[in-house]
């Protein structure tokens, strides 16, 4: 087994990203790997289903953030996909054996080691294996507190899990690491880019024009849906929201971590001040969920909360689009 760092995480690929990138001699957190791999985000586009609800996104799209981190590190990686199981088990067995720690996206409903009551199809499941005996594979899932088995059958079955945002075997791993590293412009271009797309996005899915879309159909659910359907509609944002390891709010607070570490980092104290806002904001999303998820368990009060909910929607959509302003300026300011 290879002697890996295992650190657990909120969130299944910025915890994957931090403890190989850290591994291979850059000494990451949660928070700053998600931050320079620019995790923050906002999607909504209602044509694409999963479990037949509609795709709603917090953070960017699944290998984003690894990628995005290794690239502004310098770091030199290598991404498989594999049609066939046989050849992607030989892949991984072959890494192993030269010691590499092998990412792999996985589906997360087949792997044995999860509480039932957290198995659901999700296929954007990320993790690290480090190691074979026999016919059992030693996991480093970062959501974990510690490290965990996997029968070699059931990780095949979660690597060709099938639906939408199938892994396909996928593997990701560090082919080389830098010489040296710049880990503050790597968190300043992070930021401009994360502003750059919550802000100015060409697409009406994306960013803050996505929430305020979500937003105007949120409200309409009921009546388009009906209420079963609508309250199957807003538990699926909820979950997404606060469920998925997002570490809350929709990931808000992890990325108020980053600013907060980044602060320091960037030799920019205003970026303290941001963190603060942006935990604020997280609050409000907070807010949200809580009111969602009373309605979602017959508690609400009717129809009425999902205008209710919509409002503090849109007061979301007009406070991170006066953040993200804000904070384009300021890091502008570091040229």
């Amino acid at each position: 087994m290879i002697a890996f760092p295992h650190n657990q995480s909120a969130h299944c690929e910025s915890g994957v990203t931090a403890n190989l990138l850290t591994h291979g001699g850059i000494p990451l957190s949660e928070a700053m790997a998600f931050g320079i791999g620019s995790g923050l985000f906002f999607g909504y586009v209602p044509w694409i289903k999963m479990n037949y609800l509609p795709l709603i996104t917090f953070r960017g799209a699944p290998g984003s953030i690894f990628r995005k981190a290794a690239r502004r590190l310098g770091v030199q990686v290598a991404k498989q996909k594999f049609r066939h199981p046989a050849a992607a088990r030989a892949a991984v067995d072959h890494l192993l054996e030269q010691g590499v720690p092998v990412g792999a996206q996985t589906g997360a409903y087949w792997l044995p080691y999860f509480p039932a009551a957290l198995r659901f199809h999700f296929n954007g499941h990320n993790l690290v294996i480090i190691g074979r005996e026999g016919e059992t594979y030693k996991i480093s899932d970062p959501v974990f507190p510690g490290l965990v088995d996997c029968p070699a059958a059931d990780l095949e079955r979660a690597r060709f899990s099938k639906g939408a945002m199938a892994p396909k075997g996928r593997i990701y791993y560090v082919k080389q690491m830098p010489a040296r590293t710049d880990l503050a412009e790597a968190a300043a271009s992070a930021i401009r880019d994360v502003c750059k797309v919550m802000l100015n996005t060409p697409i009406p899915y994306a960013g803050i024009r996505g929430m305020r879309l979500l937003a105007r159909d949120l409200e309409a659910w009921p009546a388009k849906l009906g209420e079963r359907k609508a309250s199957l509609h807003l538990g699926h944002m909820i979950r997404m929201q606060e469920e998925i390891g997002t570490g809350g709010a929709g990931f808000r607070f992890i990325y108020a971590a980053f600013l907060q570490e980044a602060a320091a980092l960037l030799a920019l104290p205003e970026l303290e001040a941001m963190a603060t806002r942006m935990t604020a904001i997280g609050d409000r999303w907070r807010e949200f969920a809580v009111l969602g998820a009373r309605q979602c368990k017959g508690r609400g009060e009717g129809s009425e909360v999902y205008r209710t909910l919509a409002g503090i929607l849109r007061q979301c959509a007009s406070e991170e689009e006066l953040f993200f302003r804000d904070l384009a300026l300021l890091i502008g300011r570091k040229g």
